[in-house]
């Protein structure tokens, strides 16, 4: 497997040339490879390695991207040109079994040995296993390889239902997400009291704990594993924790942390730390001998600390390289590392940097928690306002930014970097904030201005170009979104144009595609990628950025450019976001939710009783939120057609929970009955949400109509609220609750019936036209050009003259609705797609199971990680 890898070793005067000897190639050391490269001594050198896994190195950062799609060939790290052109051997699969440093030779397990003038250990580490019982049995995998990967996806492939992950750390969380991915109820064992314990303090945990059992997990924290119970086959068939509660389980996943690989330093007498970690220098030199060499997670670095991160890997990698090389112009040399890191785990983003604990003395701690959201962010700042480090939990947008200042007092004030729109922040801190000093990439050390000289010195004019030039975002790729801006900002500043396409699929923006879409009357997805995608995308299946987005596009213009519409037809139905595929939210324990449409909040007690025996009939748990409408949650997919059939027939409608469109229009009861309204709010509210419904839109939309100022539908928290005067309506619009609340702004004051639901059509509509994919319209407000004035002397005073256009667009959505789901059951066709199994339709899904609280339903998920059928009484159906 290596033959193609390999330069020829035979020639004259090969006996003569300095040979450099590269144990282990994994991330560190094809980056010292290079580094050899870079400075020469793949020319002057003979360069061997040796590996010991089957394939060359590949980005370990981003392994778990395994479980969505990436292929192993594209986490490859290795250029086989490089190592053609550099005439490095390449041997894989063949791991070094003895190293002689008397006679100065390797020994492969092949029996390969080969001399060395400079050998170079980058051996890595191992999954620490804990030494419990049953741990070698069936079933027992590790998290560190791609072998391990497709292991652990055959095993789980093959039957299992559960599955649980022995480790809450960063390996930890990425393994409980591939069992997820992989449809498996799974358990999380954490001996630390919570997740996460080196990156983030208590509060940061507490976030992280409750978004994940949000999706459905289910966590363990302060017990460890005791035993790994098996059946008489020798399989795993459960596991004891230290607290005495048995789980049942298929598989165990062991991801408790890592060693160093100091095995070879050990049989040949290097000195190992007392922790492990062969014990190198400054300059990555082991102390007992100068011709041997350690870098990354196998060595304990002159600090005496072990560092399992890329970066500081990489940085030893260079400072091995200079040494060997005797490069006078670059004297690094390796004392410690910065430890700040940015992952999104699970879906969440987490991210610390700096004294992210608050070690220095005298610190202070500015802290911004939102437990609904799940977001946590701390600052920790010293006594003069220097930045010293934070921890980032389910927002870390900031990461770059805060990162790069850390060690400076920051340009504004700290509760300004925390807080959310709307409450005094977040601070607009963009590339212009940081000096050319920063490092920017920490992974290579990169900084603002070597950043900045690629672009204008250079001519670099992309980030992959400029990633190349640097390798700033080819590490673990957390400055990637600093590194863009900072792109961008130089291109814009010498008057270049910038590439601001939708995607790698399209260069358009989501405006520009949108505009094609209106001007050419495109109706289909391929149809648009194939004559106007670029050039290189136009022959693909394009990517989950762009499917959607067009998907939106085509359904907002469908009656206007003659579009079917329907999103369960043809290709459109492919597009479509998870709960669009069955026109209803998918909930934890893989039910439905079933939410039909309330115009206004207004009910009749008929249509009230229809609901009660719906979900007396079919077991559904009801739920009045605060959309003012009835929610049911608990239905299995099979059930949701003969639900909606009933909802249909006694005059109810899709209430499109489950779509980025329009959800609800909230009222107060207005003057009909309180003695303050003004106006008649429940009548406007009504009116709105049957004008707008089924509206699809860049994101979700929500409304509410206040009959007085006393605002009880708060209206100035909606994307766009009606407030009435004894004048008539006023207008706001950009408003949203959620983990970034924003006040609504004042777009208008005063209006008559006509004039504001003529305002409200042309607003939108240009938001529909000129958002980004996914942008609320808050942010849309706050990022588009001119801000409010803007919108406003557009839709209000038709400034571009296109006020006409937008509303002859929504004139043609509301003449041509369609309730989703009425047109659903009168087609057979999308009626198959209702089924937990396709092979097997009448089969319901045996893992949907409920139990009894307050007299309702609720998910059984503790039941389900039993493995064991809902018990007597229990709502399965």
């Amino acid at each position: 497997m290596t033959s193609d890898m390999r330069a020829a070793t035979t020639g004259t005067g090969l006996a003569d040339t300095p040979t450099i000897v590269l144990v282990g190639h994994g991330m560190v050391g094809q980056r010292f490879l290079e580094a050899l490269a870079e400075r020469g001594l793949t020319a002057t050198h003979r360069v061997v390695v040796l590996g010991e896994e089957p394939r060359p190195a590949y980005d370990r950062v981003h392994l778990t991207s395994y479980f969505t799609g990436t292929t192993p060939d594209e986490l490859s790290l290795t250029d086989r040109e490089f190592i053609a052109r550099h005439g490095v051997e390449l041997h894989l699969g063949d791991p070094v079994t003895a190293v002689d440093r008397q006679a100065r030779t390797v020994t492969a397990r092949s029996g390969l040995t080969v001399r060395y003038d400079t050998l170079v250990l980058a051996t890595g580490s191992f999954p620490f296993v804990p030494p419990v019982a049953g741990r070698d049995a069936t079933g027992c995998f590790v998290y560190r390889t791609i072998e391990d990967l497709l292991a652990i996806e055959e095993y789980a492939r093959a039957g299992a239902v559960t599955g649980a992950v022995v480790g809450g750390g960063l390996l930890g969380l990425e393994a409980a997400g591939a069992l997820k991915g992989l449809g498996l109820a799974t358990h999380i064992v954490e001996f630390a009291p919570r997740l996460m314990p080196v990156q983030v303090d208590e509060g940061g945990g507490a976030a992280l704990l409750r978004t994940i059992e949000n999706m459905g997990l289910t966590v363990h924290t302060g017990t460890g594993t005791q035993e790994i119970l098996t059946g008489e086959d020798g399989a795993v068939t459960g596991m004891r924790l230290s607290d005495g509660t048995v789980l049942a389980t298929d598989m165990v996943v062991f991801s408790a942390g890592v060693r160093p690989r100091d095995q070879l330093a050990r049989y040949c007498g290097l000195p190992v730390g007392e922790r492990g970690g062969i014990t190198v220098d400054e300059r990555c030199r082991t102390v007992g001998d100068p011709r041997v060499f350690a870098i990354g997670e196998c060595a304990q670095a002159a600090d005496g600390r072990v560092y399992g991160l890329v970066a500081p890997g990489y940085e030893m990698a260079g400072t091995a390289a200079a040494t060997i090389a005797a490069d006078e112009a670059d004297r690094s040399s390796f004392t410690g590392a910065d430890l700040s890191t940015k992952l999104k785990l699970l879906g969440v983003d987490v991210a610390s940097f700096g004294d992210a604990h608050g070690t220095t003395a005298d610190c202070l701690d500015v802290v911004y928690a939102d437990a609904r959201s799940g977001t946590y962010k701390k600052l920790v700042i010293g006594r003069d306002g220097e930045l010293l480090g934070g921890i980032l939990v389910g927002d870390a947008e900031a990461y770059g930014t805060l990162r790069a200042l850390t060690g400076s007092v920051p340009p504004v004030a700290p509760e300004q970097l925390v807080l959310p729109a709307g409450s005094g922040g977040p601070a607009q801190l963009g590339p212009s904030a940081l000096p050319d000093e920063v490092v920017v990439c920490s992974c290579h050390h990169v900084t603002k201005g070597a950043i900045r000289a690629a672009v204008t010195e250079e001519g670099r004019t992309t980030v992959p170009e400029v990633k190349k030039c640097t390798k700033a975002g080819t590490g673990c790729g957390s400055c990637l979104k600093v590194l863009g801006q900072l792109v961008d900002a130089e291109l814009e500043a010498g008057g270049i144009e910038v590439d601001k396409g939708l995607c790698g699929c399209f260069a358009q923006t989501r405006e520009e595609l949108y505009e094609i879409v209106l001007a050419l009357r495109i109706t289909s997805y391929r149809a648009l990628l194939e004559r106007h995608g670029r050039q290189g995308a136009r022959d693909g299946d394009g990517c989950e950025t762009c499917k959607p987005a067009v998907a939106s596009i085509i359904a907002s213009l469908a009656p206007s450019i003659g579009a079917d519409g329907h999103i369960l037809d043809g290709e459109q139905a492919a597009l479509q976001d998870t709960n669009d595929h069955f026109l209803a939210n998918l909930q934890k324990n893989g039910s439905y939710s079933v939410v039909p449409r309330v115009p206004g909040g207004e009910i009749t007690p008929e249509k009230l009783i229809v609901i009660g025996e719906i979900a007396r009939d079919f077991g559904l748990y009801t739920k009045i939120t605060g959309g003012q409408r009835i929610d049911l949650f608990g239905a299995r997919v099979e059930q949701l057609p003969l639900i909606w059939a009933r909802l249909v027939d006694a005059g109810f409608e899709s209430g499109h929970a489950y779509g980025k469109a329009l959800r609800t229009v909230k009222s107060c009861v207005g003057r009909t009955w309180c003695r303050y309204g003004v106006q008649d709010s429940v009548r406007m509210a009504i009116d709105l949400e049957l004008r707008y419904r089924g509206l699809r839109s860049p994101h979700k939309l929500k409304s509410a109509v206040s009959g007085c100022a006393r605002e009880c539908a708060e209206a100035q928290s909606k994307d766009f609220g009606v407030i009435a005067t004894a004048g008539g309506w006023n207008l706001y619009v950009g408003g949203n609750g959620g983990a970034t609340p924003r006040h609504a702004d004042l777009l208008a004051q005063d209006l008559s019936d006509a004039e504001l639901v003529r305002l409200i059509d042309r607003f939108l509509m240009f938001y529909i036209r000129t958002a980004d994919p996914l942008e609320r319209t808050s942010a849309w407000l706050e990022r588009i050009p001119g801000g409010l004035g803007h919108v406003r002397d557009v839709v209000v005073h038709d400034s571009l003259g296109i006020c006409e256009e937008l509303e002859n667009l929504m004139a043609a959505h509301v003449a041509n609705y369609r309730d989703e789901w009425a047109e659903t059951l009168g087609d057979p066709e999308r009626l198959a797609r209702f089924v937990s199994f396709v092979n097997a339709p009448d089969t319901p899904d045996p893992v949907v199971g409920f139990v009894a609280e307050r007299d309702q339903i609720k998910p059984d998920l503790p039941l389900l990680t039993l493995g064991r059928p809902p018990l007597e009484g229990s709502a399965s159906r």
